[in-house]
């Protein structure tokens, strides 16, 4: 059923009513602008920008101090950050509420070593605190979830018989689906429910993280045609989120997988080192038709190893991914 907002019915009618009546134009007018101002103050997009960014264990073994860890997020010119690995492993303390204070931003810690971090309120997180929701503005709340995965196995090592933690070789893409799977299934089945649990409230809903697994959309036979990867690949976590609705950021901004790679892991490795494989393992996720992605870039060390937004000294063993959004608020 329509539901009818009554008082502007009733105001529209008063400005019908007075442009029929003669010596009443110039009212009318008055009348029809300020319900068109209404209007549109109301639906005026608001854009923000998300980043994702691993600092890497509090930012401590790169050997840069924690402001140049603030510099990248001030040169990616990010309104919230999804923040990986936090805390330092020499100090143990929450390196992401540090950087909020150096910004003069808001914090929350989530589930250990993440955090999130924004110049807008944070007004409250999920149950198990994989999510957090924060206010826009008055009439606009968003959800965001932010994750750091499990690390091993990691399927690109296995695949490429590069040892690394008791990852055991494999051959084919079912067995690195099951692999990817039984590495990080279950967190990606307890996120999936917090979102399915708030996902009645309409609000936009953003996914940050390190997933620590390469993109379904990014292993294709395209791309393994071109010798991007080494076979196709549908990576289960990626299709997780895309088949609940979630839209990959940077993959929409930039569609061609043969081209554009977007390698977030890892600037401290010689891009054709043997002993590693260069990968997107570092995501912004959207969800909601509010929302329109107006742009998408990789923040790193160089624009030659595919850095859009480049700092120097980087600090972090993983490139930062921000994108920009539009968020049209819903029309009550």
């Amino acid at each position: 059923m329509k539901h009818f907002n009554y008082p502007t019915v009733f105001a529209v009618a008063i400005a019908c009513w007075l442009l029929l009546s003669p010596g009443h134009r110039l009212i009318a007018a008055a009348v029809d602008e300020t319900l068109t101002l209404k209007t549109d103050s109301h639906l005026e997009p608001i854009t923000i920008r998300l980043m994702s960014f691993n600092i890497w264990v509090g930012g401590e073994p790169g050997g840069q101090p924690l402001e140049q860890t603030a510099a990248v997020i001030k040169a990616a010119r990010a309104d919230i950050v999804g923040i990986q690995e936090s805390f330092g492993s020499r100090s143990k303390e929450d390196s992401a509420k540090k950087i909020a204070e150096m910004l003069g931003w808001q914090h929350v810690n989530q589930r250990g070593s993440t955090s999130v971090i924004s110049r807008f309120p944070i007004v409250g997180t999920t149950p198990e605190k994989w999510g957090v929701m924060l206010e826009l503005s008055e009439n606009q709340q968003i959800y965001l979830f932010n994750a750091h995965l499990a690390h091993a196995p990691y399927q690109p090592y296995q695949l490429a018989e590069i040892e690394y933690g008791s990852g055991r070789f494999i051959k084919t893409e079912q067995e690195a689906i099951e692999e990817a799977r039984k590495a990080r299934g279950h967190q990606v089945d307890a996120i999936l429910a917090e979102m399915k649990a708030v996902a009645d409230r309409g609000l936009p809903m953003f996914l940050t993280g390190d997933l620590n697994e390469p993109s379904h959309q990014d292993w294709t036979d395209a791309a393994a045609q071109a010798g991007h990867c080494q076979i196709k690949v549908e990576y289960p976590t990626t299709k997780s989120f895309s088949d609940f609705g979630f839209t990959d950021a940077f993959r929409s901004f930039h569609p061609d997988e043969t081209k554009v790679r977007g390698y977030t892991w890892t600037p401290i490795n010689a891009a054709d080192d043997p002993s590693e494989r260069h990968d997107r393992i570092d995501f912004v996720f959207s969800k909601g038709e509010q929302i329109r992605c107006v742009k998408a870039e990789v923040v790193g060390e160089a624009e030659s190893r595919g850095a859009d937004i480049v700092v120097t000294p980087y600090p972090s063993d993983h490139r930062g991914v921000v994108a920009e959004f539009q968020i049209t608020p819903a029309a009550n």
